[in-house]
């Protein structure tokens, strides 16, 4: 079997590594395990995994990568019987597909004296992938789908999994989609990710049906972020209107706001119920830029906690687009509360101008003597003129 040696997309590993719902403290050796993959440190790398392999989320992909690292070293004993450990303690993991190949490739090699693998065997089939997707897209399906099944680099993995989704064949979007429905989690994220970049009707329709279909939450918000990415407005609004998990409801309504969607916001924020799930609108309306809108429900709405989290978001978008605003705001507010919110909003924009203006006009002596509290701490030439003017009184 032709051997590929493993050089590991830094990109790659980053993007698993963020991937949502993983604990950070779990991942610490996970990371550092691939790191030393990446510099073909493979002695390094399997006391990595052997350490990650002891708990948290990827433990059985850290059983995978020793196993791996192992049979680089020429460990083939020790590689299978990682592998045999990976599939007993693991007899769900979706690793196991992975395992299996490189369970061939080790018994195979198993006695033979181990040589050094070169750089230029990858780099060569990475050439060659380009190349046969451009002039013949039909012939490199079974190719690619002959290098997801075997014990090939993450590398080399996810460059099939990107030339998939630059070809026109119809095999290797159905394998694109085969990977995004079952596959190991590095692979099957990956492929959510390109399906979403890819869009058309199709692909949207794959996705949701994976959606539908999963009971990983991290699945589903990569699902989420591909449907904002493909522009699947319709799509992302429904599902943040009847997800019942409230982290994806919230996730939707994010990638709303990511995606603009000013009117569907509004829209939910009119027929919304739930303060908590109105503060989530909120937020994705200030993710989105929707100040007539926050200005809006600054003004009128009647929750008091959603008013002031409507003026705090205003304070935060700058006062070159909310500054006027927020002081005619404060001049026609009766409720102290709200203008006191309305004067922290103006003090984390950084406008001295306007507290000035207030901290002169104001008669609620409380209202004032924030105003000028707030100034008291702004390094601002503008608030240190103001200061001494009171003292010179």
């Amino acid at each position: 079997m032709t051997k590929v040696v493993l050089r590991i997309g830094v990109g790659l590993v980053l993007a698993v590594m963020a991937a949502p719902g993983q604990p950070r403290g779990s991942d610490r050796a996970y990371t550092q395990a691939m790191r030393a993959l990446e510099r073909r440190e493979w002695e390094r790398a399997a006391e990595g995994f052997t350490e990650a392999a002891r708990g948290g989320s990827r433990a059985d992909g850290a059983l995978y990568w020793k196993a791996f690292a192992q049979n680089k070293l020429g460990q083939r004993e020790q590689a299978l019987a990682t592998i045999e450990e990976l599939r007993k303690a693991h007899p769900a993991s979706r690793w196991l597909n992975d395992a299996k190949a490189l369970e061939v490739e080790a018994r195979q090699a198993a006695g033979r004296p181990v040589s050094p693998e070169t750089e230029e065997d990858e780099d060569v089939k990475l050439m060659a992938l380009n190349s046969l997707v451009q002039s013949d897209p039909e012939r490199v399906a079974p190719i690619l789908e002959k290098l997801l099944k075997g014990p090939a680099s993450p590398k080399l993995k996810e460059r099939a999994l990107f030339v998939m989704s630059q070809s026109r064949s119809g095999k290797a979007r159905e394998m694109l989609v085969a990977v995004a429905r079952e596959s190991n989690p590095d692979l099957q994220l990956k492929a959510i990710h390109y399906l979403g970049i890819m869009g058309g009707r199709e692909n949207r329709q794959s996705l949701s049906e994976i959606y539908a279909g999963s009971s990983d939450a991290g699945v589903k918000r990569a699902i989420l972020h591909s449907f904002m990415v493909a522009g699947d407005k319709e799509r992302v609004l429904a599902l943040a209107k009847e997800e019942k998990l409230p982290e994806l409801r919230r996730e939707a309504i994010h990638q709303l706001g990511v995606m603009g969607a000013r009117a569907e916001l509004a829209e939910m924020y009119a027929r919304e119920t739930s303060v908590e799930v109105k503060e989530q609108i909120l937020n994705a309306l200030f993710v989105g830029g929707d100040v007539d809108r926050l200005l809006e429900l600054a003004k009128t709405e009647k929750e008091p906690r959603l008013r002031r989290e409507a003026v705090r978001k205003l304070g935060t978008m700058g006062s070159k687009r909310t500054g006027e605003a927020l002081v005619a705001m404060y001049a026609g507010e009766t409720d102290s509360a709200i203008r006191r919110e309305v004067l922290n909003a103006l003090f984390i924009q950084g406008n001295a101008t306007a507290l000035i203006d207030i901290a002169r006009k104001e008669t609620n002596a409380e209202l004032r003597k924030e105003a000028v509290k707030k100034l008291s701490v702004m390094r601002n030439r503008e608030a240190t003129e103001f200061m001494l003017e009171i003292l010179n009184k």
